[in-house]
């Protein structure tokens, strides 16, 4: 048993108890059924809908008076003005969408007993085993990064003993048939929504290979009876190019592909699928503590954390959010959803799609500090084209230049403002991205090639702000308007508001980002300039009258419909912003913990995944580890360890592993402070190949709560300050060399 493992005694009864595998473009959840078994399938470019442009020709002429409504208070008013007139066109986006299922009716006595499903992380492949009729049956499984294909091998400890009937359905409009050559085939076209109409063609196609028996076709279903095993590669692909071009050959890619793995054994594919994923999955390893409740079915071990002690649970829970990180976002896929790769339903939940107001923010959190830079690259490549596509948008809604995203996004890049102008009317889900995208260039050591290709980005995004900001009466503020504190209800009855706490934080870390690219690469002195300055009239944090931090310009947050708010949006500047801390801004850091007191530690998953990071930032381990209970509980996580928002959405797992390691390490341009959070549950421990800031790589063991080795290793000569506790020490650091600092 390894203890990079989830494993169950019994098939998936439910979606969220199926595992999932992924290469970032096919995704696949396992159910392990007996005897019959399911692969729910997903392709990452399935989405709804076609190309569109969800510009409002109507939105410029009433932006001044929703302006003007919301400086005299008339926050009703503007918000029906603003669902009348500001909205994009179409009012919502597409929808991510299931491609369908892979079905194997296995034919034994439907009797079966010493049953096992599993999950290897470090092999990323399942297994399904179990005894029927005196024979030992086996089925293996795994997404290929290196062939791109689905391989699924049944097998036998007797001869002839495999009978299984392949089958591939849909929800998408098409047709599935079967040959008796050995191919399953599923052709159609996507769905239409919201008035954009299906565009893509798209495929699926299993090929079927038996050692021994024969194939059959009964219908649309291929069988192969009295085999030794089979083996099914299984690929998916849509005529997507890029948001604007739909002219893709599914069949094409899909022969490319099963031509390239042509007539390789299952051992060969299996060992170049393990070869691809350790390369990316062996570059950090974490150890809490092991305890004798590691040894039992994952099932059990979520129902019993919050009263046990396994600390192995929550190295593993990081484990596997490295693991769907690596399964779902990988160079020159789609970026990972409010779902990653996995989605069952045609109408997912908030369409599965890019929400930009913090779900796809968490849900890259986690690769920088987990060694997985990588997987990072889908997230740059959608910030490339919204900043396209943002353009039109910036435009034609306020007349701005640069580019502009809003709370959502979809495949075919649309930033309109989306929902309802009381979640979608928030300008600054672009901006955030981009803040965020300037700390992946800091944990990459500054690269100049990374730093070209952000740098016009960034300077679209704060161009546009610098048109967009206005004066706030009576003051000498700048300050967006409309804008909202995502997504939460102000005691005025709207949502709709202008210069919340979080744009002004914001817009310090964009404005930042874009003057430091500037001074790296020489250039744009005179829009410098006027970033600095436009940066100091922006408002100050305040603190309000119970001693928190202020949510809005006014003091509201003890007068809110929701005081318990799943957002904690004004924190922003606590995490995952450097704004706010103890040594620099200490009333403000008092300020955010006593913000966090009132919002209380009870969210949804995501929420209580961005609460672990906070909480963490405040150096307060145990209260932190509180949290990760809820996080890991049944309420909060599936069997499968999937985030329970409830719904399934994969923000909180990936913000949950990210808060686990800001427990440990916590890293800025400052330095690095070690053991910042650690909660006396974990008294020791080790981390290997653990990413810092400024391109560093560190390994560091503990014991009795106090660090016994410490070892960086830089990119380039540097210093580096290294904090534990009040002291603080500097290590000169030679380039690609191993340094072991001895910490006094």
């Amino acid at each position: 048993m390894s203890d990079l493992e989830l494993w169950y005694k019994t098939p998936a009864a439910e979606w969220t108890d199926a595992l999932p595998l992924g290469n970032g473009r096919l995704g696949a959840m396992v159910f392990g059924g007996v005897p019959r078994d399911e692969f729910q399938l997903n392709e990452d470019t399935l989405w709804s809908g076609g190309p569109y442009q969800p510009a409002n020709q109507d939105a410029r002429a009433h932006l001044d008076t929703v302006r003007a409504h919301i400086f005299a208070g008339r926050y009703a008013q503007a918000q029906s003005l603003a669902n009348q007139h500001l909205m994009g066109r179409p009012y919502l986006e597409m929808s991510y969408q299931p491609a369908g299922h892979l079905y194997l009716d296995v034919a034994h006595d439907a009797l079966f007993e010493n049953y096992r499903r599993s999950l290897d992380l470090d092999t990323a492949v399942t297994r399904t085993v179990y005894q029927s009729g005196g024979v030992a049956f086996r089925r293996d499984a795994f997404v290929s990064a290196a062939d791109g294909l689905l391989v699924v091998r049944i097998s036998a400890d007797a001869p002839g003993a495999v009978n299984v009937g392949v089958e591939l359905t849909s929800p998408q409009h098409g047709i599935s048939s079967a040959d008796p050559d050995g191919i399953v085939r599923f052709a159609g076209h996507n769905r239409s929504e919201h008035g954009v109409d299906g565009a893509l063609r798209f495929a699926m196609r299993a090929k079927v290979q038996a050692e021994g028996g024969t194939k059959s076709v009964v219908g649309a279903q291929l069988r192969v009876s009295d085999a030794d095993s089979v083996l099914i590669l299984l690929d998916i692909a849509t005529s997507f190019v890029r948001y604007d071009d739909v002219s893709g050959d599914p069949e094409m890619s899909i022969d490319a592909r099963m031509d390239a793995a042509g007539g390789k054994s299952f051992d060969t594919l299996l060992m170049a699928h393990i070869a691809e994923h350790q390369c990316l999955f062996r570059r950090m390893g974490i150890d809490l503590g092991r305890t004798e409740s590691a040894d039992l079915p994952t099932n059990e071990r979520i129902a019993g954390f919050a009263e046990g002690d396994d600390p192995a649970l929550a190295s593993l829970y990081v484990q596997y959010g490295r693991y769907l990180m690596i399964t779902s976002s990988r160079p020159g896929t789609q970026p990972s959803t409010l779902q990653g790769i996995w989605n069952k339903e045609t109408r997912p939940p908030w369409g599965s799609k890019y929400t930009t107001n913090i779900n796809l923010q968490m849900n890259y959190w986690l690769p920088d500090r987990a060694n997985l830079a990588a997987c990072f690259e889908p997230l740059l490549a959608l910030l490339e084209d919204i900043a396209v596509t943002g353009q039109v948008m910036a435009q034609s809604h306020y007349g701005a230049r640069g580019w502009v995203l809003h709370h959502n996004t979809d495949l075919w890049r649309a930033t309109g403002p989306v929902d309802g102008a009381q979640w979608g009317l928030w300008p600054t889900g672009g901006a955030w991205i981009c803040a965020q995208a300037w700390e992946h260039v800091a944990y990459e050591g500054f690269p100049a090639e990374l730093v070209t290709r952000l740098y016009p980005i960034l300077k679209g995004a704060a161009e546009f702000f610098v048109d967009t900001l206005v004066e706030l009466p009576g003051t000498s503020h700048l300050v967006t308007n409309p804008s909202l504190s995502p997504e939460n209800v102000h005691p005025m009855g709207a949502s709709i508001c202008a210069g919340p706490a979080m744009d002004s934080q914001i817009l310090r870390d964009l404005f930042d980002a874009t003057i430091a690219a500037a001074g790296r690469l020489g250039v744009d002195r005179e829009l410098v300039e006027t970033l600095g300055a436009t940066r100091d009239r922006l408002p100050e944090d305040r603190i309000g009258a119970a001693g928190q931090l202020q949510e809005w310009l006014e003091d509201w947050d003890m007068d809110v419909p929701e005081i318990h708010h799943r957002h904690v949006s004004h924190l922003y500047g606590l995490y995952p912003s450097h704004q706010i801390t103890a040594e620099e801004t200490s009333a403000l850091f008092d300020a955010a913990r006593r913000s966090l007191e009132i919002r209380g530690d009870d969210a949804t998953g995501w929420g209580i995944g961005w609460r672990i990071n906070l909480w963490a930032r405040l150096r307060d381990g145990d209260h932190a580890h509180d949290v990760l209970r809820r996080l890991l509980h049944p309420e909060r996580s599936y069997t499968n360890l999937f985030d329970a928002h409830p719904p399934f959405q994969i923000d909180g797992n990936f913000g949950g592993a990210a808060g686990i390691l800001e427990m440990i390490v916590q890293s800025s341009e400052k330095g690095i402070r070690l053991l910042p959070a650690l909660p006396g549950c974990w008294p020791a421990g080790s981390l290997q190949g653990m990413r810092v800031y400024g391109g560093i790589e560190l390994d560091m063991a503990w014991s009795r709560g106090k660090v016994t080795a410490l070892c960086l290793t830089s990119q380039a000569d540097r210093d580096v300050v290294v904090a534990v506790g009040d002291a603080m020490q500097t290590f000169k650091l030679a380039a690609g060399v191993s340094t072991d600092c001895v910490i006094a």
